[in-house]
Order: C-alpha cells, then structure tokens, then sequence
C-alpha cells in the first residue's frame, strides 16, 4: 500500500469516528424542523405530531419553524444553506419534487442538496364527486367526462398541485380533457362541489368525511396502489380496470446535504418509533395521512420517481408552473 493510499484510508477513518462520536452527543441542543406552509394545515400538524414524538425519544426539543412562501422553496433554500449538523430539517412537501419536474428554477440543488431521512406520511387522494349527480361508478364517470367535449371540471388545491397533477395523470389515461378549476384549499373544493359548481374533485379526503357520511358526497376512486386505510371503502383506480393513476401528497424529513450518516441514521430510528407509536398513528390517519417509514435510501428513490412520473405529466399537459 502507497504512503497517498495509507493516508486516505487513515483521513477515512478518522472522518467516520468524529461522525460517530459527534451522533453520541447529538442532539445536545434543540433542533429546528422547518415546515414549508403555515400553522394550521396537515403539513404543519403532522409536523408537530412528529416533533412531540421526536422529542420524547430523543430528550430534546424538537422545534417546528413554519416558512410558507413559493411553493415551499423559501423553506428548502433555508434549510439546503443551513449547516450540515443534524440541528435543522426540512419537513418537505410534494412541490420539493414537483417544482424540479416543472424545471423551476431554485437556489438549491434537489439531487444534491439534501440528505434523505424518511418518508413520514402520504396523503392519498380521492376521486369525488356530488352525490345527487348520476354518477355512481368510475366507469360512470369516464363516459360522463368523454361526453364533455369541452372537459370536465375538477376543483382542485391549486395549479401544480399533487390533486391538479392526478387529474391531468387520469385525463391522459383515460382519454378526456380535465378544466381545472383553482380553490383556496381543499375545504373551499369541496364546497364547491356541494354546490354543483365542479363536477368533480381528485384531492385529499379528511375534510370531506363528514359530507361523505352524510350521504352528500360519493367516492369513486383512489389514486394509490393499494387500498388506504384512511377510507378502505374506495377501490384504487387499478383495481377498475384504469392502471398506473396513482397520486398523493407527501411529507418526509430531509437535511442538508453532508450531514453526518450516523446522525441521518439516529434520526431514521427515531422516526421509525414515532410513525410506529399508535396513539400517533391515529392521529395522523384522523389527518387524512397515512403514516409510511423506511428508510433514507428508500424516501430517496421515491422523490427521484416523483420528479420523473410528474416531468412527463407536466410536459404532456403543456402545464406551466412559476
């Protein structure tokens, strides 16, 4: 062995033991989550049930620092800056990969910026639509969207949002045009839709439970691979005969890149109890989320197949986003 290759195995060495004896004492003072939106939504809750967990596991506080603004990059660029020491994490949002599949510029690298931790929660969405309409199928629905030539309309959370970019996927698929039509929100969607003023919506369910209870609202579809345990009543899209409609929100927890494995590693652990721990579990379901976990490798590979399936979505529909 050369006296160059001794050195980089001892440089190696010596890298690996201050990351594992830095992890030992980590965290020793508070550790800030940055949250992409505002208090008071599903992101930022699920962010507070997951910090009080955090917290209790890890005996220190785990604080949440809401940074809402353009899409949710005014919060990755404050945490792709920060220093990589386990002391500030990006509680990202689906917009983290969307944006990249839009080819929106950012002052972060989404590739190469961040560390992985985990995929915490997936928030499925549904196809919705008035229950006093005659619509009662997806097959009723798809005949129904074909006839209208001038397309269909789905009130949706916003332009560039998972629900928008879900009905364009089914669109495609299924052969209709999809109108978008924007609302403040998911709440204000579907009050539009007990209004009759869209034919149908493909978002998050939780706030829609009630009407759907009520007998006001029917549920077609959702758009997962696998029935979802925040309502296992809806059949999945793939299960009616209409493969590879599969859309959602998300959040997972991300740090800046070069922060030390052993401290991504302590961090997966913990969040792995949390997400495990059933009493926050039911929380989170009551969210219209459904709790995920794994591992950093993995929460990788999923936003890189997000920014892929979405680039083709986006370029096909001629959608543009800013």
């Amino acid at each position: 062995m050369t006296l160059r290759s001794v050195l980089r195995v001892g440089i190696a060495a010596g890298v690996l033991l201050c990351g594992a004896a830095f992890a030992q004492g980590y965290p020793a003072h508070p550790v800030r989550m940055v949250s992409p939106y505002g208090p008071g939504g599903s992101n930022d809750i699920s962010a507070r049930i997951i910090a009080e967990g955090l917290t209790q596991r890890l005996r220190q506080q785990f604080v949440v620092e809401n940074k809402p603004g353009a899409a949710t990059r005014l919060a990755n660029e404050q945490v792709a800056a920060a220093s990589p020491d386990g002391y500030t994490l990006l509680y990202a949002a689906a917009p983290f990969a969307i944006n990249e599949a839009a080819g929106i510029k950012a002052r972060y690298d989404v590739r190469k910026g961040f560390q992985p931790i985990a995929l915490c929660v997936v928030a499925p969405v549904f196809l919705v639509v008035n229950a006093d309409s005659p619509i009662r199928t997806l097959d009723d629905f798809v005949r129904f969207a074909r006839g209208k030539k001038e397309g269909v309309t789905f009130a949706s959370p916003g332009v560039g949002a998972a629900p928008h970019l879900t009905s364009e996927l089914f669109a495609a698929k299924a052969g209709f045009k999809v109108l978008n039509v924007q609302y403040r929100g998911d709440a204000t969607a579907y009050t539009e839709l007990l209004a009759g003023r869209a034919d149908a919506t493909l978002t998050a369910i939780s706030t829609a439970l009630p009407h759907i209870k009520a007998g006001k609202l029917r549920v077609l579809a959702v758009a997962s691979n696998e029935r979802s345990s925040v309502f296992p009543d809806a059949k999945t899209f793939n299960e009616q005969g209409f493969p590879g409609i599969v859309g959602y929100g998300w959040f997972g927890l991300l740090a800046p890149a070069g922060t030390p494995p052993a401290v991504v590693s302590q961090l997966n652990r913990a969040v792995q109890e949390v997400l495990a721990d059933s009493a926050r579990r039911d929380r989170l379901l009551a969210l219209g989320l459904q709790p995920q976990g794994g591992t950093g490798e993995t929460f990788g590979r999923f936003i890189r197949a997000e920014v892929e399936k979405w680039s083709e979505v986006i370029r096909s529909a001629g959608i543009a986003l800013e």
